[in-house]
């Protein structure tokens, strides 16, 4: 099954190179800056895919006091995100695998006013997947809840570019994969392998649609040319 060899790929990347990678995000993108600015002090935050916890520090240091929840399938970077962690912030960190139906029960009931999917929809393989986490993500905000999420657009940079490899060094056909779908090599602190998806202003368009949400804003921003990732800001339909 295609989906869960591109899965099965992801995961062993993060869980080799969870220090290394964890290394090259101690700061958050401009981006991401940019809407936290936006944020009542008090507001109540999911934030899928939080990694090693760098925007909860953040947000802390900011002054924010949450509650906020951040879910990873990783351990070693749930475990650096629970070790550094500090007030004010009300911050728990759960573990739990987007790719899998039940990833959202440890949440229970809960209903959060914003939630975060920063540079992550775009390692789900599958556009069935990504419908799947965003229907969950709405189901866990409150009417007229707020979606901040950004995309990474490694191919407006040539020098990410050139780190694309063949499909078959992964022992998959090129045909199997959708359109949008690259293999990208990682050389820090060793040689691995992960699945990236191109998602397009169409597909977000599409799932946005499909998933009981409105596209309030569009914009590109981070790297050296400020293009290096597509932002937007959804708004839940309210009941």
């Amino acid at each position: 099954d295609i989906k869960e060899k591109l899965l099965a790929l992801n995961r062993q990347f993060y869980q080799t190179f969870g220090e290394q990678f964890s290394s090259t995000r101690q700061r958050i993108q401009p981006g991401v800056a940019r809407l936290m600015t936006r944020l009542p002090r008090e507001a109540s935050m999911l934030d899928v895919g939080c990694g090693n916890g760098e925007l909860a520090r953040r947000l802390s240091r900011d002054g924010y006091r949450g509650p906020y929840v951040g879910v990873d399938f990783s351990l070693p970077l749930l475990e650096e995100a629970r070790r550094r962690q500090t007030p004010p912030l009300e911050a728990r960190f759960l573990q739990g695998d987007l790719s899998t139906p039940g990833w959202a029960a440890p949440l229970g009931e809960a209903a959060f006013e914003y939630g975060f999917a920063f540079a992550v929809l775009h390692h789900l393989p599958g556009f069935a997947t990504r419908l799947k986490v965003v229907r969950t993500l709405g189901r866990l905000l409150l009417p007229n809840g707020f979606f901040f999420h950004s995309h990474w657009h490694f191919l407006n940079s040539p020098r990410w570019r050139a780190r694309i490899q063949p499909w078959e060094l992964a022992g998959i056909s090129p045909e199997a994969v959708e359109e949008g779908d690259y293999l990208l090599d990682w050389r820090h602190g060793g040689h691995g392998l992960r699945y990236v998806h191109v998602l397009s202003e169409e597909e977000l368009a599409l799932l946005a649609a499909q998933s009981g949400f409105r596209i309030l804003e569009t914009f590109y921003s981070d790297g050296k040319e400020g293009n290096l990732a597509l932002y937007q800001v959804w708004q839940k339909r309210g009941v």
